[in-house]
């Protein structure tokens, strides 16, 4: 059952890049807003709601493979959506955007091309063209070399 959970984890990052590109920067745009537009007095912004929707996606694949006969895969899809939210919020919270643990930081080549390709999605701070929608798998071209982006 385990490829269940690691294939769920991997297409997570579609299912990311597509509601970020199609929801979050389409209609529900108010609700992403304030993550571009950053209020530094505030330590929560309504973006961070967008969790409580694949959490709740998660919790209750849980429920459903746990209750219901043969459904027991719904678990381990749960499970992948689960690992995929975690590793977004060490990724986007804490590496990236240094929402916790300041003083925390990863320099290795993978970080900062994922930096790299971040800073170029936050460099629009409207809802139209954007780029990089994804989280953990970004353009190569992030990765192999400087980027001009030093901000």
């Amino acid at each position: 059952m385990f490829i269940i959970t690691l294939i769920t984890f991997l297409a997570m990052e579609g299912i990311t890049w597509l509601t970020h590109k199609y929801v979050m920067h389409g209609f529900l745009w108010n609700l992403h807003y304030d993550h571009h537009n950053k209020d530094k007095k505030k330590i929560m912004e309504k973006n961070d709601w967008f969790f409580l929707y694949f959490a709740i996606i998660s919790m209750s694949l849980f429920g459903a493979g746990q209750y219901s006969p043969g459904l027991q895969f719904c678990t381990y899809i749960g499970l992948g959506i689960l690992a995929y939210g975690l590793a977004y919020f060490i990724v986007h919270e804490i590496i990236i955007h240094k929402r916790m643990f300041q003083g925390f930081s990863f320099q290795t080549r993978y970080f900062q091309g994922l930096q790299r390709a971040h800073r170029a999605h936050h460099r629009q701070l409207g809802k139209e063209d954007g780029e990089c929608f994804g989280m953990l798998f970004v353009p190569l071209k992030y990765f192999k070399s400087e980027s001009k982006d030093k901000s």
